[in-house]
């Protein structure tokens, strides 16, 4: 018996290595490799064969030889199927026959390595397969891949209307189109420890076809953490010193999701935060699941989450006269005042009183009533805050009639965020899915958030900080930039900055935004620009193919335009297109994603005077603007 075919059989004794086509899942068997899994060296230990083959005695110890084996595993001649056969005629393998993702220069794709996901999304209906959010990527290619990108079709938007815009202003809110870590990359260059607030509801990566966010949710565990990892990674660059991060998330990801964040931001608070979002509940097998969760990433030490409003039936009311222990007149002076009432509303503060004046606890003058820190025994007291200070809290003062006056009780109306937040305002279905379509009656959002609930998860951040920068990089319908605008109903100058990929950016993110500003907020100005694309167009065409010919249509045009991987070699892929016609579509278009060069999805900045890319002078202006570039500066 072969060699070859002794491995394979011998394999097959472990249900784990087997698919449910009875064929062995080579990616399985290299991850045991890789991780020394115990039972996979048991069992190639019990074949003599395979024993002499891939372990060495090492002084009456057997060491095994996991790279002996991984190439054995990936060699042309064992298990061959035709898509790895022509992947390694097209120069995804080295002149010995070893792919190049087996080399110690390219970094594998698990959690918590470096690697990028690109993470492409455009339509919910169109899921990738895995493989296209599973790029592997060499550490100098990733370094380009996140080089700062040129900007196209840049347009300012205001009540007066639209029209294209050469420059971006410091206060201009902006929406980007484009992939959001690659943009999140760009943002850096600007932004960099300048944002407050950063505020993001990712794909939630739901076990079921129940989730109806119009984002691809189609990650496994492991690739979803990656992909969280590393725009997460790049958001921090982003925040300021005494910014918070919050993360939106259910119960699939949360506890994970939690340990990452805790990993990443070593430094800083890390609380989950419970908002129950669907009050009628959604249907488990044992429970119905009302609630999610808003992970706070707060700087560790520092008092950064401002004060909740109280409802009135949550106001604890209490005297502001003060009693017990140091509460006489005679313990503080200045705290012995009259306050005056007018109705049933307080209108003013009296001077502090002499020593020598003794009044009664209300003193009637005109309309007006002088009440004065005395208790109902006739001891003469102070008030709880002295006379150069009362007025600062004279909005949680109020007035309280009793016999023969008026008696003056402090109730703060404001107090410290709790874990669980409970409201109906909250209610996603009432204040996200009906609200949005009262402003975009033909959107296809089904299920966005509550605009009140993203409202009080920023404003716990900057509602005391009128100048903050709000950035959200999973933008969606354009909630944030909705609840930035609101809150700046206080006055404010709070600016947003959104990115999406997907193209309802242009149908429901960016007019959703624009029709608020043009309501609530007809002083601001929003710029809309998008990331130039290069490969990523040719990505997106090939998520639409669903021909055969529409693909190899595709292939042609990126091998004549030098689109693909260096390694691959056009004449060679030209002189294959037989045999790539004969792979199953589905493989094709697989292959065709792999081979395309992620480091020219989009322009890269110091590409922009590329003749070859054509990149208007327009289009470059606007993009010295962003990156804040003199006209003579070296790009």
């Amino acid at each position: 018996m072969r060699f070859l075919d002794i491995l394979e059989r011998t394999l097959k004794q472990d249900r784990r290595f087997v698919g449910e086509d009875g064929r062995i899942l080579k990616a399985k068997v290299y991850d045991a490799c890789m991780g020394m899994d115990e039972l996979l060296l048991e069992l190639l230990m019990s074949n003599e064969n395979l024993k002499s083959h891939f372990f060495a005695d090492v002084n009456g110890t057997l060491v095994f030889d996991k790279m002996k084996f991984a190439w054995v595993l990936e060699s042309r001649e064992f298990l061959p199927d035709s898509y790895t056969m022509f992947k390694n005629k097209i120069g995804l393998a080295d002149e010995k026959g070893n792919l190049i993702s087996q080399r110690g220069d390219v970094t594998l794709v698990w959690p918590y390595k470096d690697c990028v996901l690109e993470g492409g999304q455009t339509k919910e209906d169109q899921k990738r397969d895995e493989i296209f959010y599973n790029e592997t990527l060499a550490p100098d290619e990733v370094s380009r891949l996140l080089y700062p990108k040129v900007f196209t079709n840049a347009k300012r938007y205001s009540k007066d209307g639209v029209e294209e815009t050469t420059e971006i202003e410091d206060t201009d809110n902006l929406i980007i189109k484009g992939n959001n870590l690659l943009a999140l990359a760009s943002l850096v260059r600007r932004y960099e420890g300048k944002i407050k607030c950063i505020y993001i509801d990712p794909p939630y990566n739901p076990t079921s076809p129940a989730n109806t966010f119009a984002y691809n949710n189609a990650f496994n565990r492991s690739s979803w953490l990656v992909f969280m990892k590393t725009r997460l990674e790049m958001a921090k660059r982003l925040l300021h010193k005494d910014g918070v991060l919050i993360v939106t998330i259910d119960k699939n990801e949360q506890p994970r999701l939690h340990i990452l964040i805790e990993e990443i931001f070593p430094d800083s608070n890390v609380d989950c935060i419970t908002i129950v979002h669907n009050p009628r509940g959604t249907i488990g097998t044992n429970f119905s699941y009302t609630h999610e969760y808003a992970i706070f990433v707060t700087p560790k030490g520092k008092k950064t989450i401002g004060n909740r409003k109280l409802k009135p039936e949550e106001i604890d009311w209490s005297p502001l006269r003060n009693w017990g222990g140091e509460s006489l007149r005679t313990d503080a002076k200045n705290c012995f005042y009259p306050i005056i009432v007018e109705g049933d509303e307080i209108v003013g503060f009296g001077d502090v009183c002499p020593d020598d004046y003794h009044p009664q606890q209300t003193v009637k003058r005109g309309n007006q009533y002088y009440v004065y820190p005395i208790d109902s025994k006739g001891v003469e007291r102070k008030w709880r805050y002295a006379r150069q200070t009362v007025e600062s809290i004279w909005d949680i003062l109020r007035v309280k009639e009793i016999k023969g006056g008026f008696d003056i009780e402090i109730g703060k109306d404001y107090g410290t965020y709790k874990t669980v937040w409970m409201d109906p305002k909250y209610d996603a279905s009432v204040n996200g899915t009906q609200l949005l379509k009262s402003i975009l009656p033909d959107t296809e959002f089904t299920y966005p958030k509550s605009l009140y609930n993203v409202i009080d998860c920023i404003a716990a951040v900057v509602g005391g900080d009128k100048e903050a920068l709000v950035l959200d990089f999973f933008a969606g319908s354009g909630t944030t930039g909705h609840a930035v605008m609101e809150i700046n109903k206080d006055g404010g100058h709070r600016r947003f900055i959104l990115v999406e990929q997907m193209d309802y950016i242009e149908t429901d993110t960016l007019p959703r935004n624009v029709a608020v500003m043009k309501s609530i907020a007809p002083t601001s100005s929003i710029v809309y620009c998008e990331l130039m694309e290069q490969n990523e167009a040719i990505a997106s065409a090939l998520q639409e193919a669903d021909t055969s010919e529409a693909v190899q249509a595709i292939l042609s045009r990126a091998t004549d335009d030098g689109l693909f991987i260096p390694s691959v070699l056009p004449e060679e892929l030209r002189s294959h297109m037989d045999a790539f016609a004969e792979l199953p579509l589905e493989q094709q278009k697989r292959l065709v994603m792999e081979l395309l060069n992620k480091n020219k999805l989009y322009v890269n900045l110091c590409d922009v005077d590329d003749e070859e890319l054509a990149v208007s002078e327009a289009d470059k202006a606007f993009t010295r603007s962003f990156y804040r570039m003199d006209e003579r500066s070296t790009m």
